[in-house]
């Protein structure tokens, strides 16, 4: 079953880069330099960002459905230099070689399944998950933090 994994929209993060730290405070945010590898996965590219590079750290909404009692938010990392990541039938490099959270939503925003895997076990629950019609998406949450990873469609 084809699915595609997509990054958010760096339009929704780009104008807070002009804040200084005071501002980002009060909206509840931080700058960030990345200071070592494999540390900062960005929620825009879905690719874990260089040593060196500027993030911003803040909180996000990925599950807004206000009739849902699963509605969340939470920390996320978006890159200034980042542009949205699309991958299709294949893990973002955010989500290879993590411990990942898989929770399977349906229309209603409701949980219909969920499961924890890591690398090619990701892959095969994505395809149980899809197997079952009522399920329109699936949120990949990182086990040991609990952050919201990034979101999987059908195509």
């Amino acid at each position: 079953m084809p699915f595609q994994i997509r990054g958010l929209e760096a339009g929704h993060f780009s104008h807070l880069f002009s804040l200084d730290e005071r501002e980002l405070a009060a909206i509840g945010a931080h700058r960030v330099i990345a200071d070592k590898e494999d540390a900062y996965p960005c929620r825009v590219s879905l690719t874990r960002v260089a040593v060196g590079e500027e993030l911003l750290l803040l909180n996000h909404v990925h599950q807004a459905t206000p009739t849902s009692p699963y509605r969340a938010s939470g920390p996320i990392f978006a890159s200034r230099a980042s542009k949205a990541g699309v991958y299709r039938d294949e893990l973002a490099p955010i989500l290879k070689d993590r411990l990942l959270s898989l929770r399977a939503y349906d229309a209603d925003a409701l949980i219909v399944d969920a499961a924890v895997g890591e690398n090619g076990q990701v892959l095969d629950v994505i395809q149980r998950f899809f197997s079952n019609p009522k399920i329109v998406h699936i949120d990949a949450h990182f086990a040991g933090r609990g952050c919201f990873g990034a979101r999987i469609e059908r195509v």
